[in-house]
């Protein structure tokens, strides 16, 4: 059964933050933010303490409404469930909104959300390029806003918002923009807007991602996963090597044959036993990939950083250029895992790939801390 549009727990009529989430990953950083803002907010040495904070010490779930915009994509659906469960465990107020339940869902989504933006003291989103997000931006009247990541795309919305560059995701750069991109311009043009520090409105960035261009008066801090190894791991590991799926073929960027053929060569080379698949890889491909492949297909139930920290997992885990190249050794820090990172081929490319893809994620792989670097798999035949 969906879980139902609205609040779960303890009702809050005006909770001072709002958080906007669209996936598993998001929503795990947003805990990871609300645990270390708890923890900075206990340690203020003056002024009275805030809704986090109970005794001098940090309060679960104190001033958070976390809102979910769910998708359609039934195992983000389920990862969220399951997040959303952790998120109740800690104490947070849960909201489910069906937001793409059918043409007159964001209506009902927006109308309802109106008075619970317009009150929140604080904002924190997950995907500033999302159009839902955007939207309800121009809503809220809050001074206080909060970009978690949503992946290695922190660091192109970073990237936008220094250079004062509309915003436009990575993998869609290079293209003519359609006509719901013209007919949304000016809603992510405020938005955008409103995403620049100004006079009263502060901005914070909480990233894992390596940043090297700070916009001006926005905030950076630093997400070292401190949440997630609080509550779970070290993990127990097996020991041969476990191989992690990417959706650059799902997005346009890499050739499904030249992808298969990657995959078998780093499981063959390193003795690869599971492939933990992306959450938005098609049935088929994964169909496709056990068939040839051998591997066993994994679809996490959880992020990977919590499935990792949880055990039990390979000694080595591979990976293609992604996020998890930069936040499985800060969630493993402490443990024997080693991450291993294979570049992206220019030749597995698809002719649509956008002209930026190749430098993109040669950038993913090059600023990652603490992985071992493995060349390009050969896929010549």
């Amino acid at each position: 059964m969906s879980p139902r549009a609205g609040s779960t727990g303890p009702q809050s009529p005006a909770p001072a933050t709002l958080a906007f989430v669209e996936s598993p990953v998001q929503l795990l950083n947003v805990l990871e933010w609300a645990h270390v803002h708890a923890l900075r907010t206990a340690a203020e040495p003056s002024g009275p303490p805030g809704p986090e904070v109970e005794g001098g010490r940090p309060r679960p779930g104190g001033g958070l409404t976390l809102v979910v915009l769910s998708p359609t994509d039934p195992m983000t659906r389920g990862q969220l469930r399951r997040m959303a469960e952790l998120a109740r465990d800690e104490g947070y107020e849960v909201r489910w909104e069906e937001a793409r339940g059918g043409a007159t869902a964001p209506f009902h989504t927006v109308g309802g959300l109106a008075p619970l933006l317009r009150r929140a003291e604080r904002i924190v989103m997950g995907d500033p390029f999302s159009r839902y997000v955007q939207l309800l931006l121009t809503i809220t009247r809050a001074r206080d806003l909060v970009v978690v990541d949503d992946g290695t795309a922190t660091m192109e919305f970073v990237s936008q918002l220094a250079k004062g560059e509309r915003l436009v995701r990575w993998h869609r750069r290079g293209g003519r923009p359609g006509a719901r991109d013209l007919v949304f311009a000016p809603v992510s043009a405020r938005a955008r807007r409103r995403l620049t520090p100004g006079v009263g409105r502060r901005v914070e960035v909480f990233s894992a991602m390596p940043i090297t261009e700070t916009p001006e008066g926005v905030t950076i801090t630093a997400n070292d996963f401190s949440w997630t190894r609080s509550r779970f791991g070290p993990p127990r590991l097996t020991k041969g090597a476990d191989l992690v799926g990417t959706s650059l073929v799902e997005t346009g960027v890499v050739d499904p044959d030249r992808y298969l053929e990657a995959v078998q060569g780093l499981a063959r080379t390193y003795g690869a036993t599971r492939y933990f698949a992306h959450r938005r890889e098609s049935p088929d491909k994964l169909h496709r990939l056990a068939v040839e492949t051998g591997l066993e297909i994994v679809r996490p139930d959880l992020p990977l950083e919590l499935i990792a920290r949880r055990g039990p997992i390979g000694r080595t885990i591979l990976s293609f250029p992604s996020t998890v190249v930069h936040t499985l050794p800060l969630a493993l820090v402490g443990t024997e895992v080693k991450v291993a990172v294979c570049d992206i081929d220019p030749a597995w490319l698809t002719e649509n790939a956008s002209p930026r893809a190749q430098g993109f994620l040669s950038g993913v792989t090059g600023t990652a801390r603490d992985v071992h670097r493995l060349s390009a798999v050969s896929t010549a035949t």
